[in-house]
């Protein structure tokens, strides 16, 4: 017996021996570090489009410089934030590889229209369901998502709301960008629901254990609360065990189709599915389609010619006003892919807010496994240009504006899905860049103004780029040499945007190319004044 004992004593303290001989130093992750440098200026140079090599080079030597005094998390987190710096969606750090999984907050945030709402809890804490997130840690909460926001690989501020705002459930990443002063087993939120504000403790669960979501979201059951009221469950939420479902809704003639993979389903493949609702749409009273990809955060690009092709085949629906596309903040990677093409080649009209990938980007990422650590970090290969390729776009953006509050979350309403019911086409401008640049041929200049004047003004066009759009059209004719039209674009673009730093730089550019050295000057002041 006391043989037995000695041994497992002894099994003890060799497993404890070679765990601290295990431990990675600060020299090893620094060697890690450099290697990940040089295989990113070897292997993945192409990626240097947001980002330059002087930024990512002296990210990288102050990391290096930092490591020796920094926790190991701190150091993950600072890896984090390197190669986030690429801003490419698929080119991140996990925090959820072993043996370097971070431990989690048992909550779920989301942002909707009016703040941030605790969308979803543990059963431990009830009151909180529900509420708005006003701080944390005494810091509001805005502070706090702009602290947080570097160690995410956002493509854009959708990207954000969709897949990085949670980092906050990571103590790991609050403590590594200042948010707590040290690595903490709970946290305090100040929270406000009913009118009343009040403190809530959170403490992180046990065991490495992670908030189980569907889609982003947390679902109510087991031991997990949702803050929308149970009573019924919107279309966009039914079903989530299928990738797939139909459903006509008879009092609207609308046959909806909520898509949330670019995959096949186990019960049915998407050729198959599609060929069933194409059937229904033509042998059915059917005047719209609505297909909803709001939660779809892609797949494989491979399967999605069955639909494509279908919609043009089903001449009843591919017209202006028939076909609807919800898109949303998780809509990405083969997705936007897909949402790319169906703009390009059906008459969709987009509705809901705009995806949360870049319209050309680096997708389908490879594991580059670090030396020492053996820490994978992702980093993207494979570009994928569905638009021409001078189209920078951040984001395919809808056509039709709309997002939702938390009382319409909270009550199972879909402003969304509403808007596509009550679509009027009169004085609605489908694509108001080729509209624009027709009146611009045309010499109609007063109608483009006021048009665009108008579109600003109409909310169902506020996620649309008109500032960028006509920045880039007048770059075009600038790199045309055509300066006269280019000084009238840019012009035009600092009138409804006096705070457009490029457009007053860009109309320094057009003097200085015509000689007129004094005025160039005046405009490049303007640029710089602005803050």
């Amino acid at each position: 017996m006391k043989f037995r004992l000695f041994i497992t004593l002894l099994l003890l303290v060799a497993s404890t021996t070679l765990l601290a001989q295990e431990k990675i130093s600060a020299k090893q992750w620094q060697q890690d570090l450099r290697f990940l440098q040089k295989t990113v200026h070897e292997e993945y140079p192409f990626l240097f489009k947001k980002v330059t090599v002087k930024e990512f080079n002296d990210t990288v030597e102050e990391l290096h410089k930092q490591i020796p005094n920094l926790e190991e998390h701190e150091i993950i987190v600072g890896f984090s934030r390197l190669v986030s710096l690429f801003k490419y969606g698929h080119t991140y750090v996990s925090f959820h590889q072993k043996p370097f999984e971070f431990s989690q907050f048992p909550f779920n945030v989301y942002e909707f229209n009016d703040g941030v709402y605790i969308q979803g809890t543990h059963k431990n804490y009830p009151k909180a369901v529900g509420a708005k997130v006003i701080a944390i840690e005494g810091r509001p909460i805005s502070e706090v998502l702009e602290a947080i926001e570097p160690t995410v690989e956002a493509e854009n501020s959708q990207y954000f709301k969709a897949y990085g705002i949670n980092n906050i459930r990571y103590p790991e990443v609050l403590h590594a960008q200042g948010i707590t002063d040290m690595l903490q087993s709970s946290i305090t939120f100040t929270l406000e629901k009913e009118g009343q504000q009040f403190q809530q403790k959170f403490d992180i669960l046990p065991n490495k254990s992670r908030v189980p979501t569907t889609y982003g979201y947390v679902q109510q059951e087991d031991d997990w609360l949702s803050a929308r009221n149970q009573n019924k469950t919107p279309l966009y939420l039914k079903k989530l065990d299928k990738i797939y479902f139909y459903e006509y809704l008879t009092k609207h003639k609308t046959v909806y189709v909520r898509h949330s993979r670019v995959r096949n389903d186990q019960s049915e493949t998407m050729e198959a599915f599609y060929k069933r609702v194409f059937e229904f749409i033509e042998d059915n009273d059917v005047e719209k389609l609505v297909l909803d990809v709001r939660l779809n955060g892609g797949g494989n690009n491979y399967l999605v010619k069955p639909i494509i092709t279908g919609i043009i085949e089903t001449e009843k629906i591919n017209k202006k006003g028939k076909l609807f596309v919800i898109t949303g903040r998780r809509t990405f990677s083969a997705c936007q892919n897909f949402v790319n093409r169906l703009d390009s080649y059906t008459n969709a009209i987009f509705v809901g807010e705009p995806t949360s990938e870049n319209v050309n980007f680096y997708g389908d990422a490879k594991p580059v496994q670090l030396p020492n650590s053996k820490m994978k970090i992702m980093l993207s290969f494979a570009w994928w240009q569905d638009k021409e390729p001078w189209t920078n776009d951040a984001w395919l953006a809808p056509q039709l504006s709309v997002d939702m509050s938390f009382d319409e979350y909270e009550n199972n309403e879909d402003p969304v899905l509403e808007a596509t019911f009550n679509f009027n086409p009169e004085g609605f401008i489908l694509r108001p860049m080729d509209h624009i640049r027709t009146l611009f041929m045309h010499g109609d200049i007063e109608t483009l103004q006021k048009d665009v004047i108008k579109m600003l003004q109409d909310s169902r066009y506020k996620f649309f780029d008109f500032e960028g759009k006509f920045i880039n059209s007048g770059k075009l004719l600038l790199n045309q040499s055509q300066y006269q039209h280019a000084i009238g674009v840019f012009s035009f673009v600092a009138q409804l945007f006096p705070n457009s730093v490029k457009a007053w730089k860009h109309l320094g550019d057009c003097y200085s190319q015509i000689g007129d050295k004094n005025k160039a000057q005046e405009f490049y002041d303007k640029a710089a004044s602005i803050k």
